[in-house]
């Protein structure tokens, strides 16, 4: 594919040059409660305000955590973006029924892709409202916090680390690191100060995902890695693993 045609279609396919991954504490028990409400009133309506919302999920091993990503062109836009929404009729006619479902939403890294074709690609249409077909897909997030700025790190993932994943069955659709330009909308706070790239991953089902991470874990050539891989962290990687909700548009 010639190069401008590339750009084309990465243009056209990629969301977004700006990304927050949002994972918030609930209630337990009430998991449920927001995701109806996040489906029947935030989507359409967050986006019509200019976000893309990427997807929304629940944390196989944590049933009180939803997480849930959304989009944007740029910082400038973000602040647009998120001032018409939490501004706006809908957030006010349904927030006190969303926050009384939280302990905590205020863990959220600010990202944005690694490369031009890191992003997301987002193909095809979100779910209808009302519908309950939910993807068996999990979608796997791994976390990398790291004790410097991300290159370092990603030439020595790119080289070492991901063809191993590779050979064990993982399938990367997106790499973010993170993005330290100013919070650009202060009533909704960021991690700030950290330096972190978040991995994300498919599998076909949370069976899949099992027999990738069995079959890696008895890998020599992977722990013969984990020292190498530990001079870049200040802890050890945090794996999540996401199940999309019924209207998820990454799925």
């Amino acid at each position: 594919m010639a190069a401008a045609e590339l750009a084309q279609k990465l243009d056209g396919e990629l969301h977004s040059p700006i990304v927050e991954l949002r994972r918030y504490r609930l209630h337990p028990g009430r998991r449920d409660d927001l995701i109806s409400l996040f489906e029947a009133h935030f989507l359409e309506s967050q986006e019509s305000c200019g976000m893309k919302i990427i997807g929304q999920f629940r944390d196989v091993d944590d049933p009180d955590a939803f997480v849930w990503l959304r989009g944007f062109d740029d910082m400038q836009d973000r602040h647009q973006a998120l001032t018409a929404f939490y501004d706006g009729p809908v957030w006010a006619a349904h927030r006190n029924a969303a926050n009384d479902t939280m302990i905590d939403s205020d863990d959220v890294l600010l990202l944005r892709p690694v490369s031009r074709d890191a992003g997301f690609s987002l193909r095809g249409e979100r779910p209808r409202h009302g519908s309950e077909d939910c993807s068996p897909a999990i979608i796997e997030a791994a976390t990398y916090k790291l004790n410097r700025p991300a290159e370092d790190f990603m030439a020595s993932y790119d080289d070492v680390l991901s063809p191993l994943l590779r050979a064990s069955g993982n399938h990367n659709i997106a790499t973010f690191s993170s993005e330290h330009s100013p919070n650009t909308f202060t009533r909704l706070p960021v991690r700030l100060g950290e330096n972190v790239v978040v991995v994300f991953s498919r599998f076909d089902s949370v069976d899949s995902q099992s027999a990738y991470s069995d079959l890696l874990g008895d890998n020599p050539a992977w722990h013969a890695v984990q020292q190498r891989l530990a001079t870049y962290l200040t802890a050890p990687p945090i794996i999540a693993r996401l199940s999309p909700t019924a209207r998820s548009l990454l799925r």
